[in-house]
């Protein structure tokens, strides 16, 4: 198999999963297919091929001591392109379960979150985190005013 169809195969494998948890997030079928790490497993096996197949003495030393214009020129292979690509599709697919997961015991919604993650990891975590923090805000002052509301009638 080329560098590209593996390319392709890898973009290809992580759209069930991302389908699942935005579309279909509270489905038995999808909680139980989130539960397990298995997913990461080809990729990760795919990331180690292409970075193994992307070693060589001049992209050991842009690695050692990184300078953005090495990074770029690094970049500029294909296979390290690759790797570099299953590396985002590895990360963003493990913080999208991470959101799923923490929208699941929390009730807090992730549609948005995972959205922004499945096409730019580190926005879609901020926003996760954003909204987690004032869902719980919203909460906490709605059980302050239910609990003062509650004991103001009893007076």
């Amino acid at each position: 198999m080329t560098p590209s169809l593996l390319f392709t195969i890898a973009n290809l494998f992580v759209l069930p999963f991302w389908l699942l948890m935005i579309l279909l997030p509270n489905w038995g079928i999808t909680r139980k297919v989130m539960e397990s790490y298995l997913p990461f497993v080809p990729l990760a096996g795919l990331y180690i091929y292409f970075f193994a197949n992307s070693i060589t003495p001049e992209s050991a030393q842009a690695l050692s001591n990184p300078q953005l214009a090495d990074i770029a020129r690094f970049f500029g292979d294909e296979i390290i392109a690759a790797a570099g690509w299953t590396h985002f599709l590895v990360l963003d697919l493990f913080v999208g379960r991470w959101i799923y997961w923490e929208g699941q015991q929390t009730g807090v919604w992730t549609i948005h979150s995972l959205l922004l993650c499945l096409f730019a990891g580190p926005i879609g975590l901020l926003s996760h985190i954003l909204t987690a923090g004032i869902t719980q805000k919203f909460s906490a002052d709605s059980e302050t005013e239910s609990t003062t509301a509650s004991t103001s009638k009893s007076f």
